[in-house]
Formats: C-alpha cells, sequence, structure tokens
C-alpha cells in the first residue's frame, strides 16, 4: 500500500541540483505507489518563527497565515518527509530552514505526539570538493528528526556541483531514488 510523503525543497532556484535530487525521488516513489506532495520553500512564503507561542490556537499550526500552515497540515498527514536542499553558505537555505524552525509549533501546542512516528529523509548537495561542508547543513534536520521522533531513512550528500544539471553527472540521483525503497 502507498503511503503519503511530503517533498520540502529550499532552493529558490528551478530546475537547479537540489530539484533534480528531489525530481529524481519523486519519481521513483510514485512508481512504486507512493502519493507525494511537493512544496518548494524556496518559492514560497514562509517567515521566521515568532516564538509567540499562540500554535494552534486559531485552528492553524501558526496564526502567522503564510504557506508554512499548508506544510505543516500536510507533514501532519504524511508517512514519510524529505527535505532536499543546497548549501547556501554553509548552511541550509533560509527558508527550509524557516520550515524546520516553525516545526516548533508542534512542541509549542502540545501536539509533538501528533507527528512522531514517520521516516525522514534528507537530500543535500553543494558545490564544493568538500562533502564534510554539507554536515552543519544537515545536523539540525538530523537532530530534529531524533527529537521528534522521525526514522532517519537516509541521507544523499552530493559535492561538486555548481552548475544547475552537474548533478546528473554523479551517482546522487540513483541513491536518492534509492530512498523511495525505504519509506
Amino acid at each position: 500500500m502507498g503511503k503519503n510523503v511530503v517533498v520540502i525543497t529550499g532552493s529558490p532556484r528551478k530546475g537547479g541540483n537540489s530539484d533534480i535530487l528531489a525530481e529524481a525521488f519523486i519519481e521513483e516513489a510514485e512508481k512504486k505507489g507512493h502519493k507525494v506532495q511537493r512544496f518548494d520553500s524556496g518559492r514560497l512564503k514562509i517567515g521566521p518563527c515568532h516564538a509567540c507561542n499562540n500554535c494552534f490556537k486559531k485552528g492553524k499550526p501558526c496564526v502567522f497565515d503564510d504557506d508554512f500552515n499548508a506544510i505543516a497540515t500536510a507533514v501532519q498527514a504524511a508517512d514519510a518527509v524529505v527535505f532536499s536542499m543546497p548549501t547556501y553558505w554553509f548552511s541550509a537555505p533560509s527558508n527550509i530552514k524557516a520550515v524546520l524552525d516553525r516545526m516548533y509549533s508542534f512542541l509549542a501546542s502540545g501536539k509533538i505526539a501528533d507527528i512522531a512516528g514517520k521516516k525522514a529523509a534528507i537530500l543535500a548537495c553543494c558545490m564544493s570538493e568538500d562533502p564534510a561542508i554539507m554536515d552543519d547543513v544537515k545536523s539540525p534536520f538530523i537532530k530534529s528528526f531524533a527529537f521528534l521522533k522521525w526514522d532517519c531513512i537516509g541521507e544523499v550528500s552530493v559535492p561538486k556541483v555548481a552548475n544547475p544539471g552537474d548533478v546528473k553527472n554523479t551517482d546522487g540521483c540513483k541513491q536518492a531514488a534509492a530512498l523511495a525503497d525505504l519509506v
């Protein structure tokens, strides 16, 4: 039976390397019968967490009504969540990091148990030749998965992809697609 999967991308660049990794995963997941819902956080309006602790008090995850609410609602219904991102200045892009920060709404509202038990994965790429550059990018996500009691089913890290499409010349897409078997 197919699973509900949410894919959250972080690049504002359509067709960039992290988008290509996400598409490789999505294509394989759909072939396996999974229902995939994709959110391109780099092209959505997602503000920072204001730490107001009014989460879920007006019937939605955040009282600041932006695109995070649709993502959070989809995450609640998902069996698995996959984050795909490039490395921006030794960190995750701000919009996908804002999504992760605002997952705080489940903690602040006492609804953290509602999203426990999911599977999660990370797809990351960078232009540097040193794959360790992505360690600091992935770390907040991996630590958040553990805190949320999500099972991290895999990480794909692809270095040396500076230009759009470079990832196609690596085994990154094959690795991303293989994660669909673990959902």
